[in-house]
């Protein structure tokens, strides 16, 4: 059995109608499992995790930017997470039964399906790339919709696929192949956006922080308090728990407490138990004790 995951980004995280039809493109695929979908108004985006094999996935990818370039404008499109594209960014990620090879040929694939179809630029990103410039998620989006017309005309910006000019309204997309990530927030207990934005760069690897993640600070305008907003990109060298207690004292640093933090869409359970192996001090803790994961090794769940 071969079982890619794949975790489409799209810019809209408001209108239930339309967050309505993205879900249905999905379901409605042959061969694909929606296994989970969340929306944030705040960041005016959605999150979808699907799984399936490469045929199955990319025709529930080719549904969800029919849905996407009908219904996004991004002319008028706000929201606090950065984006470039109606569907901002496409990973395949190897599950079982398939290599980083085959997530690679598979996004190149969708790729160049995608551009031909909706005369739309596309970028590949992290293992799906040969540029090295062009790996990382955050530098290809660096300057949003709004500065992508500029930056698409200066040097060694040009699409991989397709037009050498944004779609007017769907902008651009990015498409790749990369390891399982976690999206993981930490909300302050606080409306002082200053100090979120003052923790994400102590933390972030590229200002000198933690290594395996990517952080910024927004604010969650509906509820008026600021957030921390991360990727983790290796859960295994930085675990979920080291990062909660570098916020957490970043944030003592000005008299602010964490009120919550939230996965975005699945995680695996390996990180879930350490920080459990962590904060709970079990000695010679083994996943061989957590029920679920015994039974199915044994093949009885």
């Amino acid at each position: 059995m071969t079982i890619i995951e794949s975790i489409p980004n799209v810019s809209e995280g408001r209108r239930r109608d339309v967050i309505g039809k993205l879900v249905s493109a999905i379901e409605q695929t042959p061969g694909v499992r929606l296994l989970d979908h969340s929306s944030d108004a705040s960041h005016n985006r959605s999150v979808f995790t699907l799984v399936g094999d490469a045929p199955s996935l990319k025709a529930a990818t080719l549904a969800l930017f029919d849905v996407a370039i009908a219904e996004i404008d991004l002319r008028t499109h706000r929201g606090e997470h950065p984006r470039m594209g109606a569907v901002d960014v496409v990973p395949f990620v190897p599950i079982e039964g398939a290599t980083m090879d085959d997530c690679i040929g598979l996004a190149q694939d969708v790729a160049a399906t995608v551009a031909e179809r909706f005369a739309l630029p596309v970028f590949l990103y992290e293992e799906a790339s040969k540029n090295p410039a062009r790996k990382n998620l955050e530098d290809i989006r660096r300057g949003e919709f709004e500065g992508l017309g500029a930056k698409m005309v200066s040097a060694g910006w040009a699409p991989d696929y397709g037009p050498a000019t944004p779609h007017e309204s769907a902008g651009a997309t990015v498409i790749g192949a990369r390891m399982p990530l976690i999206a993981y927030n930490i909300n302050l207990n606080s409306d002082r956006l200053d100090v979120a934005r003052r923790i994400a760069a102590a933390i972030r690897h590229s200002s000198g922080g933690l290594r395996f993640v990517k952080a910024m600070g927004v604010m969650l305008e509906d509820r008026r308090i600021a957030q921390v907003s991360m990727n983790l990109t290796n859960y295994q060298k930085t675990p979920i728990f080291r990062v909660f207690e570098m916020v957490k004292r970043e944030a003592e640093r000005y008299g602010i407490s964490i009120l919550e933090s939230e996965v975005v869409g699945l995680v695996p359970s390996a990180a879930l138990m350490s920080a459990a192996e962590y904060y709970l001090q079990i000695e010679g803790f083994s996943a061989d004790q957590v029920l679920e994961s015994k039974l199915r090794a044994d093949g009885q769940a």
